[in-house]
């Protein structure tokens, strides 16, 4: 039993841009290497066979290949789905029934001297 020449796949990283971009370059010329064939296949049934109609359906059809080829070259695979990681609020209302309500005392920029006493009794 060999060994596998790549290695396993265990995470769900993405491809790399460099094999992605790579896939992309093979689909585009796959794609623009079929309208060659077509457009020989055309010449050959309208020629030898003269059957025009057969010939007009291929030089139909090896038209949009180049805008095709380039649509599907510059699509990038789709996005994954992620989900973001939210802040989770508890729904149930705080008790402050039986908390005692702090006051603000401090006065920002202001001197110790100068800040009202709240001990003494009015």
């Amino acid at each position: 039993m060999g060994r596998r020449q790549s290695p396993v796949l265990i995470t769900d990283a993405a491809v790399s841009f460099e094999q992605e971009f790579a896939a992309r370059r093979r689909r585009y010329s796959w794609i623009m290497a079929m309208r060659i064939p077509c457009l020989v296949l055309a010449g050959f049934f309208g020629i030898a066979f003269g059957w025009t109609w057969v010939a007009v359906a291929l030089i139909v059809a090896s038209v949009p290949l180049p805008w095709i080829a380039v649509l599907i070259a510059n699509d990038a695979p789709p996005r994954k789905a992620e989900k973001p990681a939210r802040l989770r609020v508890d729904h149930r209302q705080l008790d402050t029934a039986h908390h005692e309500v702090i006051e603000p005392t401090e006065v920002l920029g202001a001197r110790a001297d100068d800040a009202p006493d709240l001990h003494r009794a009015a």
